[in-house]
């Protein structure tokens, strides 16, 4: 058995506070991108694009949508949750040293991706896969990682100038942290609990 990569995909968090803001070596970036590209994609579409976001005004306006958001969602809350979220940060936009936004583009490989045909939604499965890659190999280079889902997805496309049709998936926010926390935040802040693989698993039918 290799230890080494349950070691990873134990390890990784979804960072928030943690970011020193320190920056990242252009080898070790590379690195995180080259992995994040060598994932699997239905029909080899690789329909997956990398925006690197490093500009302070534009991770200002996006870090002010997403408390826009997050003022939102909490309005949403009974009194008991809403004291409980607003222990939770939420994202480290500006903390982290940059940022990576992953997009999605149905058309690539079109008209004819291979394996898709049954399976609309096949091509973005394909970009997630390319993102939990870069989150396994930032984890093993000692990175954080934080997804931001505070967002409206025309305000994202319109602040990076995002083409019609290209799907931004994810805001990621990446770099060097203190440490990775043991208990991932949501447990620690009472929000969420882990459910169990017993309770996951099924045998031959539901």
């Amino acid at each position: 058995m290799n230890a080494g990569i349950y070691d990873v995909v134990y390890r990784r968090r979804d960072v928030r506070a943690q970011f020193t803001g320190a920056p990242i070596p252009e080898d070790v970036l590379h690195r995180i991108l080259a992995a994040a590209h060598a994932a699997p994609s239905v029909g080899l579409s690789q329909p997956w694009d990398f925006i690197i976001v490093e500009d302070p005004a534009v991770r200002r306006a996006f870090h002010d949508h997403v408390q826009h958001e997050r003022t939102t969602f909490a309005a949403t809350l009974t009194t008991a949750a809403a004291d409980r979220f607003a222990r939770i940060k939420i994202d480290g936009v500006l903390e982290s040293s940059l940022s990576i936004v992953v997009t999605y583009d149905p058309d690539r490989g079109s008209p004819a991706v291979l394996g898709r045909h049954a399976i609309a939604d096949a091509g973005l499965y394909s970009v997630c896969l390319a993102i939990q890659n870069l989150w396994l190999s930032a984890t093993a280079e000692n990175l954080g990682v934080g997804w931001v889902s505070f967002y409206r997805e025309p305000h994202l496309r319109q602040l990076l100038g995002i083409p019609t049709g290209i799907r931004p998936v994810a805001w990621l926010c990446v770099g060097p942290v203190t440490h990775l926390e043991t208990v991932p935040d949501l447990e620690r802040h009472g929000w969420r609990h882990r459910r169990p693989l017993e309770a996951a698993i099924h045998h031959n039918r539901w």
